[in-house]
């Protein structure tokens, strides 16, 4: 489990409450809930304090540790404060300019990382173009990773939370994970 942001990056912010601090809250009390209901599981988080995690290396924990599942938490934003409700994203082509600003501003982070364009081989997170072969590198648990998000959000209207659905885009941490993989936005800051 991904808490998103953390450390220097605080991720959105809206009235005092900082995206790093709420999916670190989340990602806490969700492996807590998987490890209560299923005892077998071993959950993995990326982070479990406010620290600074590169996202090549959220990926990286996830796969050293051959992890069967990638759950990365974050919050959504959007100038238009009346914009509400989750999305949960896999791995894929942006099928809107909506999703290509979201993946934007999530993988925009690894411009803080010392040695960037290194260890993401020249990624701009900024181009459309570097984003289309991402879904290409993670197709074989795309089908995976759609059936998981489709669940995730089906378990939000459930509980009568608003979605916004399964969508796919070109987020660094999906790219590298080499499992099924989602990030989930729990709902605007």
């Amino acid at each position: 489990i991904d808490a998103g942001h953390g450390g220097k990056d605080v991720g959105s912010t809206y009235g005092g409450a900082r995206e790093k601090d709420v999916t670190l809250a989340v990602a806490l009390k969700v492996g807590q809930a998987i490890e209560n209901m299923m005892p077998d599981v071993k959950v993995i988080y990326t982070r479990t304090e406010d620290e600074f995690i590169e996202l090549y290396e959220r990926a990286g924990i996830a796969n050293r540790q051959n992890a069967d599942l990638f759950i990365s938490i974050h919050c959504n934003a959007n100038k238009k404060t009346e914009v509400f409700g989750t999305e949960t994203f896999s791995m894929g082509l942006h099928k809107s300019e909506g999703n290509l600003d979201v993946a934007r501003r999530e993988n925009s982070v690894i411009l803080l990382e010392k040695d960037y364009q290194e260890k993401y081989e020249g990624f701009d997170p900024n181009s459309p173009e570097a984003h289309i072969y991402f879904s290409f590198l993670q197709s074989a648990y795309l089908e995976q990773s759609l059936k998981l998000a489709a669940n995730v959000e089906k378990n939000f209207t459930s509980i009568k939370r608003s979605s916004r659905g399964v969508k796919q885009a070109g987020f660094m941490v999906l790219w590298k994970s080499k499992m099924p993989s989602i990030l989930i936005e729990t709902g605007f800051i």
